[in-house]
């Protein structure tokens, strides 16, 4: 870990909404990836003696499916899906934050999705802070991570008729936050 890095954070910085996001991935009936990302998100990085933390949380209702409207029925509220009348938040808390020097970073912390909770591990980067034209301290997490969605109770899944599944069970996650001291 980068003690420089971990000493240029202090205090308490929040996810800039505007220029955030939340984005899950998986290959789609075998030849595609279907994207998708969450509207209604926030997080916070905390900094203090004890080093860095990180928390946030995505409203389930917030993904951003609109069409067709019983596909984003389905996938909200379907209890082979999200289940959001039952779990209307994904949220996420870190263990530990690693900062290396040249900007990585590896991040460990509990996911929690339909009321399970699982271990995540995350790389990615990170920006120092740095004063914006308006005189707020500004950084920003880049973090990717893999989970598999069973390990969640999201575990809808239809057989191709040549073989293998209509979606991917891994799923790719890609948070970007830019965060602003507040």
């Amino acid at each position: 870990m980068s003690i420089t890095a971990t000493h240029a954070f202090q205090g308490v910085y929040e996810a800039d909404v505007n220029h955030s996001s939340f984005e899950a991935g998986a290959r789609h009936m075998g030849v595609g990836s279907f994207r998708t990302r969450f509207e209604d998100v926030t997080a916070r990085l905390s900094a203090d003696e004890s080093g860095l933390r990180l928390e946030g949380r995505a409203a389930v209702e917030s993904i951003s499916i609109r069409n067709p409207p019983e596909f984003r029925e389905h996938v909200v509220n379907g209890a082979d899906f999200f289940d959001a009348p039952h779990h209307p938040e994904i949220t996420f808390a870190s263990d530990q934050i690693e900062l290396h020097d040249g900007g990585t970073l590896e991040l460990t912390g509990r996911l929690t999705i339909k009321g399970t909770t699982r271990a995540l591990r995350a790389t990615g980067s990170y920006r120092l802070p740095l004063e914006d034209p308006y005189g707020n301290l500004r950084s920003a997490l880049d973090l990717q991570a893999t989970i598999d969605r069973r390990e969640f109770g999201i575990d809808w899944q239809a057989r191709l008729p040549g073989g293998g599944n209509a979606l991917e069970w891994d799923i790719a996650l890609a948070v970007h936050l830019e965060l602003v001291q507040g």
